[in-house]
């Protein structure tokens, strides 16, 4: 379908790219990844034409359309939403034009036999084949199908363009691709601006699409969901893994080891051959054999191997200083701005050493509760109580007023720092991507995702017992999140996080409160259970829907027996809960089956431990994994059967 032939991309004396080829075949499903730097986003640009390459071929069959998402577009001011949605259908609305046109000019002509009638006949076939391909007979259903999707809501549908912010526009921009079918989707970044409920939405929609989809993501979860093939992009080449990201990570490591082992054997021959140059550069009798060596120096093809620098994962944040047992305490709280009502009844207590997510769809008021913890906002109703000590250190979408733009990226953190972590600052900047002469920069000159990872890293210079984290790795690349979560899990004091990353927060965090619908839930689990408890209610939500419907039903006509869609519902609910119970029971019985074996092992070291007379290390090492394990499965164990018994309080009730 695409075809990619020797592409060269160079700048100066600096090669981007160097002979790399490849083939997009239909439905195919790639990530595409590699380090900030790697060309990623180049080369999705030289495939839609935006950027020409310096040698080497982009070829694209003639019948291919692409749809591609850039991180950053304009988006046009001048109509609704639904009338800029539907701009998808320009085509669409181009063929009925003709199939009324063509379709008057037949019912008008009596030429039955001629040649010109029956190329009418044809050309009328043809746009409506074509009609029905692009879905013309349902596009209004389509438009609303995929603006729900997207987390738009129907009373939105007449709203002007101008009144959504930057990432509901660059929403608006997805769904009229996604209206238009392309052939492949070109999407760069395209869950950054989308919430939990959406991803997954997108992720369905891509997973099922006809088409073909390369995109670039920093989401894990998002990229195993919905790709099939990992294409990685490392000094200049590229690597083909014809599996999805996880497996890729683990074969992007098996390979990397043996490329590591032949790049050291290489520099050890090319070591000992210079030695020898060197040594007997200046021996007549030895000439030859010097000559023959330099030669085969310069024949040398030198391997490469991307740096790695693992030092700087060990990051952590400053031991949190001692707080009050409560941490915050929410009672009633609810805001409205003006007219604008975004959440009341919101009722919780943080405690010491929680780890808490924000979740829910854009608008709902995520955002706004971590303003309101923080003392940014007020509540307008209800009220909102700090305990002793609390310290907090908060991080915001937006840093741009947070951070002295004449510093210079190192003097930022510098000014914070204290104690032996002023020696690192070098390490934390490079893990936060800043190297060499970029930690020379002023903050002024900074994009917007640089200044995010340089005001995270400057958070965590700064002893705190209360973290309020909002949206943290929107910009961030795969290593720069993996180097936030280790710390964050190493870390002792409490934690509130707004995130739409599920991997992000998968282990991370204990409880979730879910801000939907004007109110604020809460799950007493992670974010995959949290995920799960949502599939369950979707049925009660239906059922829910229908209920103001039926009670007007029951008032106008009280002897209506009308319950038969009620029935069904509830029918179907049973037969939900039933099979989650089964799955809930058995989940319970594996996990106290593994830790029966898990305490017979652990009991039959200790009796070793017992009579043992000297220490020996492996036995210890597998001893304290056992207890580590224990202590895993005891918390999913508790978890499950908390699930198990909410589940069996709903069945029976």
């Amino acid at each position: 379908m695409i075809s990619l032939d020797n592409l060269t991309v160079s700048y100066g004396g600096w090669t981007l790219f160097d002979n790399i080829s490849f083939l997009i075949n239909p439905k195919d499903r790639i990530g595409l990844v590699g380090k900030n730097g790697a060309g990623k986003t180049t080369l999705l640009r030289l495939i839609t034409g935006e950027q020409q390459p310096t040698s080497g071929a982009v070829t694209i069959n003639g019948e291919c359309t692409i749809g591609y998402l850039p991180q950053t577009m304009r988006v046009a001011d001048t109509t609704t939403l639904v009338e800029e949605t539907a701009k998808a259908f320009d085509e669409v609305l181009r063929l009925e034009a003709e199939i009324n046109r063509l379709t008057r000019e037949i019912a008008e002509r009596t030429d039955y036999e001629s040649a010109e009638y029956e190329q009418l006949l044809h050309r009328l076939n043809d746009a409506q084949d074509r009609y029905h391909i692009l879905g013309g007979e349902t596009r209004d259903a389509d438009i609303e199908k995929t603006l729900l999707g997207l987390g738009f809501k129907r009373e939105d549908f007449g709203r002007a363009t101008s009144e959504f912010s930057g990432g509901w526009r660059m929403r608006i921009e997805l769904a009229k691709l996604l209206l238009r079918r392309p052939s492949i989707f070109l999407l760069d970044e395209p869950t950054n601006h989308l919430d939990i409920e959406s991803i997954q939405w997108l992720e369905e929609y891509l997973k099922n699409y006809n088409g073909a989809v390369l995109l670039i993501s920093h989401d894990r979860a998002f990229l195993d969901n919905v790709t099939t093939r990992t294409i990685e992009l490392s000094l200049g080449h590229i690597t083909d893994y014809k599996v999805p990201y996880s497996k890729y990570v683990v074969l992007r490591a098996e390979r990397r080891a043996q490329q590591l082992a032949a790049y050291e054997n290489q520099q050890r021959m090319i070591e000992k051959t210079e030695e020898f140059i060197e040594k007997f550069r200046y021996k007549p009798t030895k000439s030859n054999q010097v000559q023959s060596r330099i030669k085969q120096l310069e024949r040398l093809e030198r391997l490469e191997v991307e740096e790695e620098d693992l030092a700087t994962l060990n990051i952590k944040f400053p031991p949190a200083p001692r707080s009050g047992q409560i941490v915050a305490e929410i009672h009633d709280a609810g805001m409205s701005f003006g007219s604008k009502h975004v959440f009341s009844g919101a009722n919780f207590t943080i405690e010491k050493g929680d780890r808490i997510a924000f979740v829910g769809r854009n608008g709902e008021g995520k955002t706004t509760m971590a303003r309101m913890l923080i003392g940014q906002l007020t509540p307008t109703e209800g009220s909102i109580r700090l305990g002793a000590n609390v310290n907090i250190g908060y991080y915001a979408q937006n840093q741009d007023d947070l951070m002295d733009g004449e510093f210079t990226v190192y003097d930022t953190l510098d000014r914070v720092a204290v104690g032996d972590i002023r020696t690192r600052l070098r390490d934390i900047l490079g893990a936060f991507l800043f190297r060499g002469e970029d930690i020379d920069k002023k903050v002024k000159v900074l994009s917007g995702g640089e200044r995010a990872r340089l005001a995270m890293a400057r958070m965590m210079l700064e002893p705190r017992n209360l973290l309020v984290l909002d949206e943290p790795t929107n910009h961030m690349d795969m290593r720069s999140k993996d180097i936030l979560k280790n710390a964050i899990l190493k870390y002792d004091g409490t934690v509130v996080v707004v995130s739409h990353d599920r991997e992000f927060l998968d282990g991370m965090v204990e409880k979730v409160y879910e801000f939907r619908d004007g109110g604020v839930k809460e799950y007493l689990g992670g974010i995959y259970y949290f995920l799960e408890k949502r599939k369950l209610e979707s049925l009660q939500e239906v059922e829910r829907r229908d209920t103001p419907a039926r009670s007007a039903t029951k008032s106008a006509k009280p002897e209506d027996p009308k319950p038969a869609t009620s029935g069904r519902l509830s029918y179907e609910q049973k037969k939900e809960q039933e099979k989650q119970l089964r799955k809930l029971r058995k989940a319970v019985e594996t996990v106290e089956t593994e830790l029966g074996e898990v305490e017979k092992q652990i009991a039959e070291y200790d009796t070793k431990f017992a009579t043992a007379t000297d220490y020996n290390e492996a036995d210890y090492k597998v001893y304290n994994d056992l207890k580590a394990r224990y202590d895993h499965l005891m918390h999913e164990w508790e978890k499950a059967s908390y699930e198990l018994e909410l589940t069996e309080e709903q069945y029976n009730g």
